[in-house]
Order: C-alpha cells, then structure tokens, then sequence
C-alpha cells in the first residue's frame, strides 16, 4: 500500500512571498524528517483551479500568508476541489483576514480589543493619537506604523495609501506584547514578544536578530489564564481549524486581542512552533499532527467550510 502523500505549497502571490518560501521549505523538511509521508514540495504563485486540480497530494499543507493564500481564496479553490488540506476553512480564513469583523466578533464573545477605525483614502480619524495603523486585509508585518502625533498619522496613510485600499487605526495600548498558539481546540504556551526598539514590525520579526522570545512569561495574577482563555474562545467564535495564533498587548486592565493569524509563521523564529516544542511538541511532530488533523477531517466529510453558517449568524 502507497504511503499517503502531502503537497506542501509555498510562496503565493502576496506580500509576504519570501516568509512563505521560508515556512513551507522548513514545513516540507519537518515532514521529510518525520518520515511518516511521502512530501512533495511547490512554489506557487496563484494557480487556477484546473492548475491545482493537476497537482499530485493526498493532503495539501498550504503554508501560504496574506490575502489569497491565507484568506480564503485557495482555501475556497480547495474546497470546491474536495481536497483535504491543513488550516483554517474559505469562511473561517477570511473573517480572520478581516482585522475589523474579527474585533467584532472578539468583542462580541467578550474579549476586550482595542479601539478601531477602518480607514479610506480621505476618510477622518477620531482616534486621538497614539495609534497603530496597519492593513484592514493583510498581515501587519508590511505598512505596520506607530503615531504617536497627527503628523505621523497623517504621513503614515499617506504611504499606506500609496499602495493600499484600506486601512485600520487601532488605539496604542502600552504594555507588553504576547502571542498565544491555538492548535486543535486548546490554547499553547503563551510567548512574550520583546523587539529591541519596541516595534514588532517585519524586520523585528525576519531580518534583525535582536528580538526576543520569552516562553511563559512572568504576567499578573490572571493574565496568562485570561489571555489563553480569550484565544481559545475567538477560535471557536472565527471556526478556525487545526491551528491559529492570536496576537495581545497587556497593560494593567489586562490582555487586549489585536488579531488572528490563521496560518502562522513557519520559520525558524517563528512563534507556534516554539511553543508547541515548549509544550513538548518538536517541529516535525507539529507538522505529522497538522496533517493527521486535515486527514481526520477528510474520515468525518468534514471539507474546511464548517464555518460558513457560523460567520452567517455572527
């Protein structure tokens, strides 16, 4: 009998290509070093449905970020294909890809989250400074600014705009910045997040290597339980699948949600799988349990979608 084979894609047509070269180079390694399935290895940029459909895999690892790769489009392709795949469905991926609907839906499952506006070329902001702005339908590792004045706000979406649709402003909370991993329906160990220069933008996360990453962190009373708690119930309130990661920054009201990301980082210094080797899960048994995962899905007709009647009543 045939081993089961997984089709590992990479890279995609947004703006955190090179990351998702980087994550689905180590995903497809870690599957290799597991041994339990045979793994074939794709760069893509954004196929068609008859280009997938040419594609050999019994299960698709899609370690793609951004817009179309993490959003909803190839989870859609994927769905209408009937191909089980690791990670979040079409419905459950793109609310997440929506920072504002997935604050909404935070806030109305009772889990504190910032302030926000979503901003359009011309619109006015009745934030009062400081605030992040950052992509409304994007990762925030590209056009991620901290204003701290009207000036700044007003030089920030000037470049945003110069190359982006939409924006969100979100209230500045200081504090400290954690991440909690999310795989299968329980909560991982909590990381802290400590950029050198306080801004966890993309050169803090990829190219300098001065961050650092604190595994269960020292926190008050309550907040590592709280925060756990909270990713826990957006989960389920999104209908995420497989694994996630949500974003916080503490203060002394506690932990604010900033956002879900529906197919985490990969690399090597990347987050969930620190914390699921914390837990004493090591990168090629996260990656066999990812896939176990989209294959148990495919035994119970499960196709990813599940959440598409949930998004329609929230």
């Amino acid at each position: 009998m045939s081993r089961t084979s997984v089709l590992v894609l990479k890279g995609g047509p947004d703006a955190e290509r090179e990351v998702s070269l980087r994550s689905g180079g180590r995903v497809a390694q870690a599957l290799r070093d597991d041994g339990t399935f045979d793994v074939i290895e794709l760069a893509i940029d954004a196929p068609t449905a008859d280009e997938l459909a040419q594609l050999q895999g019994d299960v698709v690892f899609p370690v793609l970020h951004g817009p179309w790769g993490e959003g909803g489009p190839l989870q859609e392709l994927l769905e209408a294909a009937g191909r089980p795949f690791v990670g979040c469905g079409s419905a459950a991926a793109r609310i997440a890809m929506d920072k504002a609907a997935t604050k909404t839906i935070a806030a109305r499952a009772g889990v504190p989250t910032p302030r926000a506006r979503v901003l359009r070329r011309g619109d006015e902001l009745d934030l009062e400074p400081p605030v992040v702005i950052k992509p409304s339908n994007d990762g925030s590792s590209v056009d991620l600014f901290v204003c701290k004045d009207r000036a700044e706000i007003d030089s920030a979406l000037a470049t945003a705009f110069s190359r982006r649709e939409l924006m969100l402003a979100e209230e500045f909370i200081t504090g400290r910045e954690i991440t909690v991993g999310w795989l299968n329906g329980r909560a991982l160990p909590i990381v802290e997040i400590v950029p050198a220069d306080g801004l966890y933008d993309y050169e803090a996360k990829y190219v300098r290597k001065d961050t650092r990453y604190v595994l269960d962190p020292e926190l008050p009373a309550g907040v590592a339980e709280r925060a756990q708690a909270a990713t826990v119930e957006v989960c389920r309130a999104l209908g995420c699948r497989h694994i996630s990661r949500v974003d916080f920054m503490v203060d002394d009201r506690g932990p604010w949600m900033l956002e879900v990301n529906t197919m985490p980082g990969m690399t090597d210094t990347s987050l969930v799988p620190k914390a699921a080797a914390h837990a004493g899960l090591p990168f090629p048994a996260l990656c066999r349990t990812l896939v176990e995962c989209a294959l148990g899905d495919r035994a119970r007709g499960d196709r990813g979608d599940r959440a598409r009647e949930r998004a329609r009543t929230s």
